[in-house]
């Protein structure tokens, strides 16, 4: 305890007496002690004064980084949630920061669609778009965000209100905060390592026949479906069921493919200490990550971090900030987009008729027809080898000076460059396949490619950011007040060139001028000029307000259109800091702390479908091909007409939230509504008609409107019973998205207008059928009123489905279309998450858990109809409607789950509402294979142990815990029976699915 304002004070002996002599009885005493909250008491005329301390609410004393700045918990007015390293440090959970996040922070929605090596998740803020990353105080892109270390990183901080609007520029979808690891000043050197490593395995997959005999009898019986009869004979079944004569064996692609248990393996070293002028933390970490796929599919990147920050006089400090990585791609070149594609589908689309090598030789590839999902051939020898290396490095150098004469005034400078480099090599091989003869034990040459493929892409991405900022704060009595101004100069290049050759052999990767027939040469340069003020104004801890504004210049934008302002407010109120509130509620009350709080702000985005220089007029070179003399030659076009009118989009957002403490702080939480409305999206004038001889339309303007409305809420428990210490958390966040206007919607009738309206609509609507349920006898087929095949129900058996005729008119057609489900790309509508943690002598256990809600899985092509692509079968039709004896077409019928199979159909009525000779009749999805998603997903569960410390003093060790994590172990869901991950957004179902990891660690710190 302290006189305030002097240097006289004194401490309580350990029964809590003290003795102090003050300056007189208008002296005021300030008592603290860690973990409680500071008392002050007006001496008076008192000789003997009792003071009883109230535990202090610590997550409102939490520091959080905002924008530029930071603040304590308790003063924030915006809709601002962070999660520290804590929280991260317990996610082992692949390579990328974002998997770290799933379920986490309120209104942050997730979804892991993919999960090859490397993959990181889709996260968003309330559903509104693409996010602004700020990384220790600069502007990035969201892969320099997932590419950190998730060692290194001390806090993430989102912003999803008007207080992103600080950013201006690119900050309307929120803005998240990335602040990372630091020394502490006078902090004894440290010594840390952090080892884990782990087994993989695909959470979910199709699963297929694996043997002949089961895939010609159900072909047979398809086959038998669609036309009457089929070739396959009961005697050739009893072949394949033998599986001993060739041709007639079995082959098992799935096992072949797929290798369980692939390892991933993460290792990290820190140090971070500090003298009484210097702190700082170096760290370097390596994660290597194979695939399920195979050892020859790898991912692996290299982190360093080093941060240094030195006092050089007593007003003057100085910091470097430096992140580099090297991060690769490594994998067999595989023919198309995508290299892990074929390698997926060939476990539904290879049969078990097929083998990979003839006559199961190594050495030859088989002929199976369609090479190119024949995992035979691709490997790193057969098919050849791509290789994919990024090189990045950010530094930030930083000065902070004190200012003299004016307390709490402080300059700062930044400077922050920032390089990555892309080199791509990929050499697809020529190859052939082969056909064995047995009667003459020879291989004939019968396909395989001619066609080789060579690319190479280099590319260079330098960003450089100044910024100049001058910051006051400072306390007078009750009033507190921050203000900051910064100014802020952003540069963006991108240089990037792509070469393609023809090779003329699979030995050499040069790549050699005459085998060179494309080159593409691209550079963009985009600047921002941003300048921003912000002030906060804080009295007695109990009223908060703060103002900001931002002015932003982009060079993308036409010079009359390229300036924007962004001004937002905040206010807050703690309630329970007045003094009638707290008479009112009394001493033992179970409400510790409520601040109520709004915000309201105008934010902007200049990510807009725009070319670079689109105002300026010009032309777009080696475009078109004329003929001329008989010569072809590629010449020039005009661009178009300039775009001078297209500017920001607008987003004007509203934020009214609680954040409430309860039960002696042990519960807190916040209860969040959120409007954003935004202005200002592109879309053309489609009823300005230009002539075609123009060779171009008119551009787009900001013309449409839409907006995004929710809700949140968190909840976090605390206690203690005996020595086990617990810790249970929650919240859900809901967000959806709503066009306003539409720029002059026109339709044929009042159906269209129902199903593709947009103004005042819901933008996550789905449109279908409804399947009423399933035909049970053919004389019910015949009876039916409602033609639904379009031939007057001729194709229809048994276990087929009943399409609602909506509009009564007697037939299925798009006019009996109604809306079924929501996106079936997009992020959930609704996120939920919740965490546990128990803490007893030298053991823990955490488990966290996330889910989702309001998306929409379409069952499509391999999981919709059986055979397709004269491909293998999904074991899911096996529960089907068939006949008893299926080479009897009157034999009685047994009911299933699925209609009953065709070969390779999907132009019936149960998958597209088509005719029997393909022409369509509908659009095909209907609510027997569309499926509204709802999750529960254990993200992570860890249970570690701390080695006690009379054994590591022993050791000279300062700490050690040894753990064991399980990620992704299983999911609660309704789409475990179709073998589908609920966050797969591919209706195939062949999209690479998340894994299921299973590790072991040990963190130790010397």
């Amino acid at each position: 305890m302290r006189v305030k304002g002097t240097e006289v004070g004194t401490s309580t002996d350990a029964q809590g007496k003290y003795t102090l002599s003050v300056p007189g009885a208008t002296s005021v005493l300030a008592v603290s002690f860690v973990g409680y909250t500071t008392q002050e008491i007006t001496v008076a005329a008192k000789t003997v004064i009792n003071i009883s301390l109230e535990p202090a609410n610590a997550s409102l004393q939490e520091v959080v980084v905002t924008g530029y700045t930071s603040q304590k918990k308790e003063s924030l007015t915006a809709a601002i949630s962070s999660v520290t390293s804590k929280d991260i440090d317990r996610v082992h959970a692949g390579a990328n920061v974002s998997t770290t996040l799933a379920g986490k922070i309120p209104g942050v929605s997730f979804k892991a669609a993919e999960g090859r090596p490397g993959a990181s998740a889709a996260i968003s803020i309330r559903n509104y778009g693409p996010a602004l990353f700020v990384i220790d105080g600069i502007q990035q892109d969201e892969g320099q965000f997932n590419n950190l270390a998730p060692g290194d990183i001390e806090t993430i901080t989102v912003l999803k209100d008007a207080s992103a609007s600080i950013y201006g520029v690119r900050a309307a979808n929120g803005v998240v905060v990335v602040t990372t690891k630091r020394g502490k000043l006078n902090e004894k050197a440290s010594l840390n390592f952090d080892f884990y490593t782990g087994w993989q395995n695909w959470t979910r997959f199709p699963d297929v026949l694996t043997n002949s005999y089961d895939y010609m009898k159900y072909r047979a019986e398809a086959e038998v479906n669609l036309t009457g009869t089929t070739s396959i004979t009961p005697a050739e079944l009893e072949k394949y069921k033998q599986g001993t004569e060739y041709g007639y064996q079995s082959f098992n692609w799935k096992d072949f493919i797929i290798k369980g248990n692939a390892p991933i393996t993460n290792i990290s070293a820190n140090s971070s200490g500090g003298s009484d002028k210097t702190n700082y933390y170096f760290s370097a970490t390596h994660v290597f990550q194979n695939s399920v796929l195979g050892r020859e599919f790898l991912f692996k990147r290299t982190n360093i971090q080093s941060n240094i920050e030195s006092k050089i006089t007593d007003r003057v400090k100085v910091g470097v900030m430096i992140n580099g990585r090297i991060e690769t791609r490594d994998n067999p070149g595989v023919p198309g987009q995508d290299d892990y594609g074929n390698a997926k589908f060939a476990i539904l689309r290879n049969t078990p008729l097929e083998r990979p090598f003839a006559n199961d030789n190594p050495e030859y590839i088989n002929d199976i027809k369609h090479n190119e999902t024949n995992w035979g051939y691709l490997t790193l020898k057969n098919a050849g080898h791509y290789r994919e290396d990024w090189r990045v490095l950010q530094t930030n150098f930083t000065l902070d000076y004190q200012i003299p004469g004016i307390k709490g005034l402080t300059a700062r400078g930044k400077y922050s460059y920032y390089l990555a480099d892309q080199l791509l090599n990929n050499h697809e091989y020529t190859y052939k396949t082969y056909t064995y003869d047995p009667a003459a034990d020879t291989y004939a040459a019968t396909g395989g490619s001619t066609n080789p493929w060579r690319e190479r892409r280099q590319r260079k991405v330098i960003n450089t950011t100044l910024q100049g900022l001058l910051e006051y704060n400072n306390t007078f009595g009750k009033h507190t007040i921050n203000a900051f101004l910064v100014a802020e100069r952003l540069k963006n290049t991108d240089l990037n060139n792509w070469v393609h050759a023809v090779p003329t052999t699979n030995v050499l990767p040069l790549i050699y001028f005459p085998t060179v027939d494309t080159y593409d040469d691209l550079q963009t340069d985009l600047n921002r000029v941003g300048y921003a003020a912000r002030v906060s104004y804080n009295y007695g801890n109990k009223y908060y307000f703060e103002g900001s504004a931002r002015r932003d210049a982009s060079s993308l934008f036409a010079p009359s259109a390229r300036v924007g302002y962004f001004p937002s407010g905040s206010v807050g109120y703690r309630i329970t800091e007045e003094k009638f509130i707290k008479n009112l509620l009394g001493d033992k009350s179970v409400l510790n702390d409520l601040k109520l709080r709004a915000s309201y702000g105008v934010l902007g985005d200049d990510r807009v479908a725009l070319d670079y220089f689109a105002y300026i007029p010009g032309y777009l070179y080696n475009q078109g091909t004329n003929i001329l003399d008989g010569n072809a030659i590629v010449g020039s076009k005009d661009k178009g007409a300039p775009i001078t009118n297209v500017s920001w989009t607008r987003s004007k957002i509203l934020d009214i939230g609680i954040d409430y403490s309860m039960f002696n702080n042990k519960l807190t939480g916040a209860i969040e509504y959120h409007n954003r409305r935004r202005t200002g999206l592109l879309y053309p004038r489609y009823d300005v008609l230009v002539p075609t001889e123009l060779g171009y339309g008119l551009p787009s303007e900001n013309l449409n409107s839409d907006q995004v409305r929710g809700f949140e809420f968190s909840a976090n428990y605390t206690n203690k019973f005996g020595e086990l210490a617990y810790a249970i958390g929650g919240n859900v966040g809901y967000a959806r998205n709503t066009d306003l206007t539409v720029y002059k919607e026109v339709f044929n009738n009042s159906l269209d207008r129902y199903m593709n309206g947009k103004t005042n609509r819901y933008s996550q609507r789905y449109p279908g059928y409804e399947v009423l349920g399933q035909f049970q006898t053919q004389e019910e087929i015949n009876n039916y009123p409602v033609n639904i095949d379009g031939k007057g129900n001729s194709t229809l058996l048994p276990g087929d489905l009943i399409i609602k005729d909506n509009n009564g008119d007697g037939r299925i057609d798009e006019y009996d279309r109604r809306t079924i489900g929501f996106s079936n790309t997009g992020l959930p509508l609704i996120n939920f998450g919740f965490s546990i943690t128990l803490n007893y002598k030298g053991f823990n256990l955490a488990a966290d858990f996330s889910g989702g809600a309001g998306y929409t899985w379409l069952q499509n092509w391999e999981t919709r109809w059986p055979f397709q692509n004269d491909g293998n079968f999904n074991t899911i039709f096996e529960d089907r409607w068939h006949r008893e004896d299926p080479y009897d077409v009157n034999s009685a019928w047994i009911p299933g789950k699925y209609p009953a199979l065709r070969f390779n159909r999907g132009g019936d009525s149960n998958n597209n509402n088509s005719t029997a000779d393909g022409g369509r009749v509908g659009t095909g999805n209907n609510t027997f294979f569309t499926h509204n998603v709802k999750y529960l997903r254990a993200r992570t569960i860890e249970l570690g142990y701390s080695l006690p410390k009379k054994l590591l003093d022993k050791l000279n060790v300062k700490s050690c815990r040894v753990f064991v994590n399980g990620y992704n172990l299983f999911s609660i869901d309704n789409l475990s029976s179709y073998g589908i991950d609920p966050e797969v957004n591919d209706d195939n179902g062949l999209q690479y699915p998340q894994t299921k990891i299973v590790n072991v660690g040990m963190k130790l710190s010397l």
